[in-house]
């Protein structure tokens, strides 16, 4: 049966803001594909999930070179999917890829390097069958490139048409400063910065969110959920078919100690209190700072995907609530 998407897509309650100082609007929540869409998994949940996230008004799909597993299938599968469903809708959408990770054997299939991230591009733009990306990012600092190298290479890869914005991911506050002012410099400014900030991970406070304040650019989170913990899996054991149950995951068994679980469920009486999962609140809180202009959500179900675009309902924290937050975790 062939694809619709909803006529009533941009109605169902899915907010945008402006990406930094740029003229570009992001959904609030953005979906990733660096879970459950590669040659492991079930095709066509995936493309159940891409299909009902853009019903609901997400533009925004986010990849990269070495998503999957295997390395690459989850660009594969979407190209499918975008072929299959999407081949009159992609100006309704934003694509997004990156490179900085281990993809192939040798000395040149890793890291920042012109070489690499030349090499990287043309090879997820082939996976994906598209012509362009519209964000493409240094997926992370690489201390043996200089990063004029590698922001060169991110100029040069718009100014060749291969993408229309580019970003970066991971970087340290110092070499952040360093990759936007050569952005800047050569007339391609850093439209967006992604890393991991979530309620256990919030490292991103200290230096780059201010930065990020300041220089005027989008800010992404990933791992919004820190990998499924800031959910009800969680709260009492490991499900057999969650993250930290997989053999393939980045989520391990260990990392869920009985201290980190009793603070789960502390998180989630006060979610309870607002009417909200543990999962809602925790991307509400996320949500809440200014700064912050998406987060990017996995999703192995549509009906996951549906209870996570529930957190867009109440977004606004009282100082209690955030008090009482700060208290668990500290």
């Amino acid at each position: 049966m062939s694809y619709i998407p909803s006529e009533h897509r941009y109605e169902k309650g899915m907010q945008y803001s402006y990406c930094g100082k740029s003229g570009l609007l992001l959904p609030r929540i953005s979906l990733g594909l660096w879970h459950n869409f590669g040659d492991v998994d079930d095709f066509e949940t995936a493309t159940n999930i891409i299909r009902c996230a853009f019903d609901h008004g997400i533009t925004h799909f986010d990849l990269a070179n070495n998503y999957g597993p295997s390395p690459g299938s989850a660009e594969c599968n979407f190209g499918k999917i975008i072929k299959k469903s999407f081949s009159g809708y992609r100006d309704e959408m934003i694509i997004s890829s990156k490179a900085g990770h281990l993809m192939w054997p040798g000395p040149y299939g890793d890291g920042s390097s012109r070489k690499y991230l030349m090499a990287s591009i043309d090879q997820s733009l082939k996976r994906t069958g598209l012509e362009y990306f519209d964000i493409f990012y240094s997926h992370r600092f690489d201390p043996n490139t200089p990063v004029e190298e590698t922001m060169q290479a991110l100029i040069d890869i718009v100014k060749q048409g291969k993408a229309l914005y580019v970003g970066i991911s991971k970087y340290p506050a110092k070499e952040t400063l360093q990759a936007y002012k050569i952005l800047k410099g050569q007339g391609v400014p850093c439209l967006i910065h992604q890393d991991k900030y979530n309620l256990l991970t919030r490292d991103v406070e200290k230096e780059i969110l201010p930065i990020i304040e300041k220089e005027k650019v989008g800010f992404i989170s990933f791992s919004p959920l820190a990998q499924g913990l800031l959910t009800n899996k969680y709260l009492h054991d490991i499900p057999k078919n969650s993250r930290a149950a997989k053999e393939h995951g980045y989520l391990q068994r260990s990392e869920i100690t009985p201290e980190l679980v009793k603070k789960l469920n502390l998180l989630n009486e006060i979610a309870k209190e607002r009417g909200q999962t543990l999962a809602e609140m925790s991307l509400a809180w996320v949500l809440k700072d200014e700064r912050v202009t998406s987060v990017i959500v996995g999703a192995s179900s549509t009906a996951q995907l549906k209870d996570n675009l529930h957190t867009l309902r109440n977004c606004t924290f009282s100082e209690e609530e955030l008090t009482k937050i700060d208290d668990i975790l500290n």
